[in-house]
């Protein structure tokens, strides 16, 4: 994905300012566990502990924030386990300069909406210009339509005194839509090419695009909305304007039981209008000697996309899942972890079970304290549920595992110093992907959490509950917010999970299976 691509280059930069300070870090840990003793010497034993109380259970996430994002989603995607889910956005529409002054009789010639597709280019293939799609799920044309919107996309929030950012979220299609104003654009039948788009071909000026989704949309709708306003007060800002015209609502319609769904950086996305005005040849640029004839001159004025934008999703999560969640044993843990993105659910983890003396403090963990072990190296390992999950490509590459409590990364993740190639590599020492059989179905995964553990046993930080989500990627880490019916307190999710439309079922601890349960283990040094 391209915005990830793009999101991994600027964080290498910081990375490599990170490395010096972890290592120096790391070593200052070392030195303060071991009292300055060496690992592996002969005072030393290393063991390997399994019995690490965990419970684990499902919270159901119907309505998640999704306004900024690094990437959106616009389609209609069947998730083998969870159901259907339909993917609608609504953006708002900037000048790219503000009080366009068109001139002398302009006339609007054409109207060009263009939205790439997250590609790579086929170096291996036999033509130029050929593409590879990223992030394109699914096989059937959908139904697409573009209306003007009416609703108006506060900055702020009133509720706060318009101090704080206004927060949107996912189920506010319904609201979105009952705004809806004039049809702007329909394709009865619309799927993302691969295809380059070649404009102005065979002339001096040609050019060609990667692929996207690349329409002309009618000149007489933009004429009266910005060419018979010229000069008006709605034009002369983009604040005006937003108030104006308060933005695009893209409407997704399956046409079938299955369908397709494109990520998109918005960012990245245009609208240009071409037109055309009357000038005084003063220049005398047609070459004719005569400097006082009127010739026509070419123009644009560009818009982008770089206001709110906001993903709704319209979600069939599976019912029977759906009954399931409704009553998760929080004490004890549940034999299953059901696991989605988008308005889906994460998983809830808590280490060291119960505190029976009332000291605030788990017994276990007042136990592992006591014994002043070194952590050398801590794994949560969690197995998929092969019985239930179909497998393949529908499955999650990454899960990614957080602070629930404070709403961040735990700190094995700032550590985790893996340079990578690709955004599935990265931060794979503390978020491992999946693990895959011959077949390409997943197995387990490995999420390590060495220093988070050695904080809380031997500096006393706190035992916090762990969130547990599939997302798209584990770059971005702005987290988002969620309302779960299970608690007020389960209250935020990874934005990779915001906009992440795959899901999977993993182990928890009370699993069936005992060799499958969601454990911990630890490897630690025990001075004799």
């Amino acid at each position: 994905m391209k915005s990830v691509l793009n999101s991994l280059n600027t964080y290498r930069v910081f990375l490599a300012a990170l490395v010096l300070g972890a290592i120096t870090v790391a070593c200052d840990e070392d030195s303060t566990t071991l009292g300055g003793n060496i690992i592996g010497g002969n005072n030393f034993e290393t063991s390997i502990f399994e019995g690490t109380q965990v419970v684990s259970y499902t919270a159901r996430t119907p309505r998640v924030q999704t306004n900024g994002l690094n990437s959106y989603q616009l389609g209609t995607y069947t998730d083998p386990i969870y159901g259907r889910t339909t993917a609608n956005v609504l953006t708002q529409l900037l000048f790219n300069q503000p009080g366009p002054n068109f001139n002398d009789e302009p006339e609007f010639q054409t109207v060009t909406l263009s939205i790439p597709y997250f590609n790579t280019l086929d170096i291996t293939a036999d033509e130029a210009n050929t593409y590879i799609l990223d992030s394109v799920y699914g096989d059937q044309p959908v139904h697409l339509q573009i209306f003007r919107s009416n609703y108006f996309l506060q900055d702020f929030d009133p509720e706060t005194g318009f101090e704080d950012p206004q927060d949107y979220f996912s189920d506010q299609g319904p609201t979105f839509e009952s705004f809806m104003g004039e049809l702007i654009y329909e394709d009865l039948s619309f799927f993302p090419s691969a295809e380059a788009i070649t404009i102005n071909e065979g002339e001096d000026d040609e050019e060609v695009l990667e692929p996207q989704l690349r329409v002309e949309l009618p000149v007489d709708f933009w004429n009266e909305l910005i060419l018979d306003m010229e000069g008006t007060p709605e034009l002369s800002s983009n604040n005006a304007f937003k108030d104006y015209f308060r933005g695009m609502y893209f409407k997704i319609t399956p046409l079938g039981d299955e369908g397709v769904l494109f990520y998109f950086d918005i960012t990245e996305a245009s609208l240009e209008i071409a037109y055309t005005y009357q000038a005084i040849d003063v220049a005398d640029t047609d070459g004719d000697g005569d400097t006082t004839d009127t010739i026509t001159i070419e123009d644009e004025v560009g818009f982008n996309f770089q206001g709110i934008t906001v993903n709704v999703f319209d979600a069939d999560y599976n019912p029977a899942i759906e009954l399931l969640l409704a009553d998760q044993d929080t004490t004890n843990g549940e034999p299953y972890l059901y696991l989605k993105g988008g308005e889906g659910s994460i998983g809830v983890i808590e280490l060291f079970g119960p505190d029976t003396d009332g000291d605030g403090e788990p017994d276990q963990l007042t136990e592992l304290k006591a014994n002043d072990w070194l952590i050398n190296e801590a794994n949560l390992e969690v197995f998929v549920d092969t019985d239930q999950v179909p497998g393949g490509n529908n499955e999650p590459d990454r899960l990614f595992l957080y602070d629930m409590d404070n709403r961040r990364v735990l700190i094995d993740y700032e550590l985790d110093n893996t340079f990578a190639n690709t955004a599935n590599d990265f931060k794979s020492t503390h978020l491992g992907a999946v693990v895959r059989d011959a077949s390409d179905n997943g197995i387990s995964y490995k999420l390590r959490l060495t220093t988070h553990l050695n904080n809380i046993i031997l500096r006393d930080s706190t035992n916090v509950r762990l969130g547990l989500a599939v997302v798209q990627d584990v770059i971005t880490t702005n987290f988002r917010k969620v309302e779960s019916p299970l608690s007020e307190d389960i209250n935020n999710v990874p934005p990779g999970g915001v906009n992440s439309q795959e899901g999977t079922i993993v182990h928890g601890n009370a699993s069936p299976d005992a060799a499958k349960r969601l454990k911990l283990t630890i490897y630690y040094t025990d001075p004799e």
